[in-house]
């Protein structure tokens, strides 16, 4: 077996075209003999993984690896990328890259010695590897498919449009002085132009350190200081849910603050007129005079692709590095092999591009492998809680990836706003965020799915940059538990730790990664000790991933939360998450978030915030009964809450993330430092539950006394 590999080259121009090179022809049997001298090209010996006679009826992989056609089964697959993990990254990083110059090592990375470098020597630019090389033969077909806030409307844009928008967004970052490792902050929202300008920081070198839309004046200032951004891109107003959200009044308030700021580029998303000062650019009549072509900036595969900031236990945010090689690869794969994704399908990830699903999985893994991925710029409930299946039924769209909170808040609302629609292009559900509780992944497949789809329930983090926990790639025709993510992806190697951080054979325990895998992020902007301490203290030689889980046969795992999600009653420590599935089994129940509150006998006490279904059929009380039953039930009488409140909505961000730092405050009386609240989706929900839980527990100390 012989497959002539394709490397790139430049043009002269900044393209790069595919061409043969005699250098690249490889062939499994040439890789595994560089691996391992003992075996020569050619040669019928193998090692053990594709040894002996295979049974051509025997499952294969749900997608398979076509660089590795003598491993027949997954389970020879998954063994095999862990065994021989340089071989399988490397093989697949040939393959599924088109690079500017071939690396020489594939990784030194060693969680014991805290080294993490992957594809060393070689040279590759994200933007060819999205866009360039897919020209010739998809130039003319979908790349997006911007579905806007405006129910009923979308646009397409075609790989074509979407290369000349990223080289004259790209020609005008580098005419205004943005050079190769500067970092450029994006404050806008799902939209061509966001896409198109995280693109073009790529193409020229430069690093892109997208800010969530929502987040305060403060938040964002707090994100370019800590990135020295000389340069912002923001809108004059964002759309979402109907509303007009004034982006650049609040990068005007954030910039104030930023004394690193040099210019800033307003892309105009709305007719509405807004200030614009001796720092601000018109971003479309900028752009409008450049050309198309821009030259590309080779890029070492460790040089830094893009920072994402995400919340750190002690509140101040993590400026998360990746890489660009080991992140585009690992992006490239888990999109490809987790979803089944054929050319040809529509893409449908609801997550905005200021989150890391939305780079992972709206932009760097559909476009690195040709698909036409949607962008999508409204809310679940604008203007109805049907808003995503008429979206699935007017664009037909194949895949919907999107939160078990989105999942549990269109559940509230019941199955007609689903069955209003035909959803029979659907053939992929996905969801990724917090774990998915048993009663939504029921109503997803059985109502969303009409029982035919798979339902890819993911687990990975801003750190892992892509999925490494879900139900597929499997064997064909492989069981998928409900609420599970179940299965390591390829490269991937889980363990479970106890509280001295040793590995363990239990049930339970602290999720751990073994092995280094290109995905993971590298460093902390500016603080790659807080990197170490936080990810590589808590488990020597491990990759602490701060999530417990349960293991099932020893090999299938569940996420039951956040270490820091656990509960001390008395002396026993008790998952919230545990104790939300069982609320959230009850027919009545929408979706629930629980809490530790300080208890002068038990040292915390369980304190329960419920959300109700529209139309639920029992009173409150009973309801508050019935809850207290299932939990005493299914996990004991020391998981009883001390208080449920049952209240209209949870305060959570514009993203659909639940600030449980705001609901810990509240149980704990200190309603003084609930902290900045403006990035809430609804913030009156705060003054309801404030007023109840007072309410609430004046009864709680009289029943005491």
């Amino acid at each position: 077996m012989k497959r002539l590999l394709s490397h790139s080259r430049r043009d002269g121009k900044g393209k790069y075209n595919d061409v043969p090179s005699s250098c690249a022809t490889c062939s499994f049997d040439l890789i595994m003999s560089d691996r391992h001298p003992n075996i020569q090209s050619g040669s019928t010996s193998r090692p053990r993984y594709s040894a002996g006679v295979h049974n051509s009826r025997r499952p294969r992989s749900t997608t398979p690896f076509p660089e590795f056609p003598d491993l027949k089964t997954h389970e020879e697959l998954y063994n095999f990328s862990l065994d021989y993990s340089e071989t399988f990254w490397g093989t697949l990083a040939r393959s599924r890259l088109t690079w500017s110059k071939d690396f020489t090592t594939v990784t030194d990375s060693s969680f014991e010695t805290k080294t993490f470098g992957w594809f060393h020597g070689g040279e590759l630019n994200a933007s060819v590897n999205c866009i360039d090389r897919h020209l010739n033969e998809r130039g003319e077909e979908p790349a997006l498919i911007w579905e806007k806030d405006e129910p009923g409307e979308s646009v397409f844009y075609s790989y074509r449009k979407l290369s000349e928008t990223v080289g004259q967004i790209g020609n005008m970052l580098k005419n205004s002085g943005v050079k190769a490792g500067d970092r450029v902050t994006i404050y806008l929202s799902n939209s061509p132009t966001a896409v198109a300008t995280m693109l073009a920081c790529a193409r020229i070198g430069a690093i892109h350190n997208v800010v969530f839309a929502g987040f305060s004046a403060n938040a964002l200032a707090a994100r370019i200081n800590d990135a020295q951004s000389e340069t912002v891109i923001t809108a004059n107003t964002i759309l979402r849910g109907g509303k007009l959200i004034p982006a650049k009044k609040t990068v005007d308030e954030a910039v104030t603050h930023c004394p690193c700021v040099r210019r800033v580029f307003v892309h105009f998303r709305t007719e509405v007129e807004v200030p614009m000062g001796k720092m601000d650019i018109n971003m479309d009549k900028a752009m409008a005079s450049e050309p198309v072509d821009c030259t590309v900036e080779n890029r070492g595969s460790e040089d830094t692709l893009f920072m994402l900031y995400t919340s750190g236990s002690t509140g101040a945010p993590k400026g998360l590095i990746h890489s660009t090689a080991g992140y585009l690869l690992y992006a490239n794969v888990t999109f490809k092999h987790a979803f089944d994704y054929n050319i040809g399908e529509k893409f449908g990830c609801v997550a905005d591009i200021g989150w890391i699903t939305g780079h992972s999985y709206v932009l760097y893994g559909p476009l690195s492998n040709g698909a036409t991925t949607l962008l999508f710029e409204s809310t679940p409930q604008y203007p109805d809680p049907g808003r995503y299946w008429e979206m699935v039924e007017r664009l037909k769209l194949n895949h919907i990836y999107l939160s078990p909170t989105a999942l549990r808040l269109l559940l509230k609302s019941g199955d007609g706003y689903v069955k209003k629609y035909n959803r029979s292009s659907l053939r992929k559900l996905g969801c990724v965020g917090e774990p998915l509780n048993h009663e939504a992944w029921e109503w997803y497949h059985k109502v969303v799915g009409e029982g035919r789809c798979d339902i890819i329930d993911t687990w990975w983090q801003t750190e892992t940059g892509g999925i490494c926990i879900s139900p597929r790639p499997s064997e064909v025709g492989a069981e998928i538990i409900p609420a599970m993510p179940m299965r390591p992806m390829p490269g991937i190697s889980l363990a479970l730790v106890d509280n001295q951080g040793k590995e363990t054979d239990a049930e339970k325990g602290a999720l751990c990664i073994k092995k280094p895998w290109p995905g993971l992020a590298r460093s902390i902007y500016g603080n790659h000790d807080r990197f170490l301490q936080t990810y590589f203290s808590n488990a020597p030689g491990l990759y602490y991933t701060g999530d417990g889980a349960h293991r099932y046969n020893n090999s299938h795992f569940q996420i039951i939360g956040r270490m820091d999600d656990v509960l001390n009653v008395s002396g026993h420590r008790l998952g919230t998450a545990e104790i939300e599935d069982v609320m959230d089994d009850h027919p009545d129940v929408s979706e629930t978030a629980v809490i530790g509150f300080p208890h002068d006998i038990k040292g915390e006490g369980v304190y329960a915030y419920a959300v109700l279904k529209d139309e639920r059929k029992s009173s409150k009380k009973e309801i508050e009964i019935e809850l207290k039953s299932m939990i005493k039930t299914r996990i004991g009488g020391l998981a009883l809450p001390e208080i449920i409140l049952f209240t209209p909505s949870l305060p959570r961000t514009r993203s659909g993330k639940i600030m449980r730092r705001i609901l810990r405050k509240i149980a704990a009386n200190d309603f003084e430092n609930l902290g900045d609240t403006s990035t809430l989706a609804d913030p009156d929900v705060i003054k309801f539950i404030v007023d109840k839980h007072k309410e609430l527990f004046e009864e709680f100390i009289s029943d005491k006394k």
